[in-house]
């Protein structure tokens, strides 16, 4: 097994962790990057893009990250509220008036961004190209009475976030999310990532498996008293592969990205918000977008939770070796961005092999284990 790229002598321990990832047949296809100070010092990736191995993967393959793009979702809402265009504490109504139908009217863009807005998902029929359209997913969540009392628990928004967040985004800015993130984080950045794929970049994509236990929360949260985040429509490890999923918007869950792309943009944050020069966002409207807002129990997947403005906070997988302000989001089945402010790294890992464990992905812990040796 060839991994290709880029490694600091420092962080020769990241790529050894790379490669055991694929010598313990854990690992398919992917990258793994750091940033440090502002400076890349790990850019690597290896294995095959499509599963039956005849694509190797390359330094600008990409792959869907899944709930990783909330994360950069949540980046760009943060520099709306840095701009003063939209307020973490006001109702979400005060932006997008027809969200107030069903007793909404007190919901607030805290609420959605932390996961306790009610809304985690569709109480009525939707199937996925419902959702893709944009269109009739918004209005449905629109018209709606919240599943549950908004502010009284935590219900992962798996899907349902991405359409909240980016509606409001819509609303004020004028421009679709990915529109937004294309124009003011990725290209500004350098940085390879994109929510709504456009198909001239298709031929980069690669083919998304489906590995062990991979779909396991899917069902155990359907089965769960608080099922909507898997229901209207079921989300479905191989839509990736589809063309019609990577073209559309599904903030929620559809970041194509490289490794790269989000270890820059984590590494921007991790620096204060300037890199290479370009100031995207303000260290305090950074630290404001990390603040702790939950931390609890998530009634769906019966586990422990902490979440910031659309940030994972406290994730176990760098808990005792990261800095008390890293902020992070993880993907389904892998994927997982991170920046550590305190010891000024930004962090990405991407992957097209989807697993399923029921605590920590040895990968993940593997790779971060080995950043945080060489620091």
């Amino acid at each position: 097994m060839t991994i290709e790229g880029f490694c600091d002598p420092r962080f020769a321990g990241v790529r050894e962790a790379f490669a055991w990832c694929f010598a313990e047949g854990l690992e398919h296809g992917g990258g793994v990057s750091v940033v440090a100070d502002g400076k890349t010092v790990v850019e690597l990736w290896g294995g095959h893009a499509d599963a039956a191995r005849t694509r190797p993967w390359r330094r600008d393959t990409l792959i869907n990250v899944w709930s990783s793009t909330k994360g950069i979702v949540a980046l760009a809402i943060a520099m709306l509220v840095e701009r003063g265009k939209l307020d973490y504490a006001a109702p979400v109504a005060r932006y997008w008036s027809e969200f107030a139908a069903g007793g909404k009217e007190r919901i607030t863009l805290d609420q959605v961004m932390s996961h306790r807005s009610g809304l985690n998902g569709l109480a009525v029929p939707m199937d996925e190209a419902g959702m893709l359209a944009w269109t009739p997913y918004v209005d449905a969540l629109a018209a709606m009475a919240p599943l549950w009392e908004p502010g009284s628990r935590c219900v992962y928004h798996a899907l349902s976030y991405g359409h909240l967040a980016g509606e409001v985004l819509l609303r004020v800015d004028g421009r679709s999310v990915g529109r937004f993130i294309a124009e003011e984080i990725a290209g500004p950045l350098g940085a390879d990532f994109h929510v709504g794929l456009a198909e001239p970049e298709d031929a980069r994509a690669a083919e998304m498996i489906e590995g062990p236990k991979a779909s396991e929360w899917v069902d155990f949260v359907r089965a769960s008293p608080f099922p909507h985040s898997c229901d209207n429509p079921t989300p479905s490890a191989l839509a990736p592969n589809d063309r019609a999923w990577r073209a559309a918007e599904v903030p929620g869950g559809n970041g194509q990205s490289t490794a790269h792309a989000l270890a820059r943009i984590y590494g921007m944050m991790a620096a204060g918000g300037t890199f290479e020069g370009k100031r995207l966002i303000g260290r305090a409207a950074i630290e404001e977008a990390a603040r702790p807002r939950f931390r609890g129990m998530d009634d769906s997947f019966a586990l422990p939770a902490a979440f910031a403005a659309g940030y994972q906070i406290e994730d176990p997988v760098y808990g005792g070796r990261a800095s008390p302000q890293t902020f992070s989001h993880t993907g389904w089945g892998g994927a997982i961005g991170f920046a550590d402010p305190g010891a000024g790294v930004g962090f990405g890992y991407v992957t097209n092999r989807m697993l399923g464990f029921d605590d920590v992905d040895p990968r993940r812990k593997a790779l971060i284990d080995a950043v945080y040796d060489a620091l």
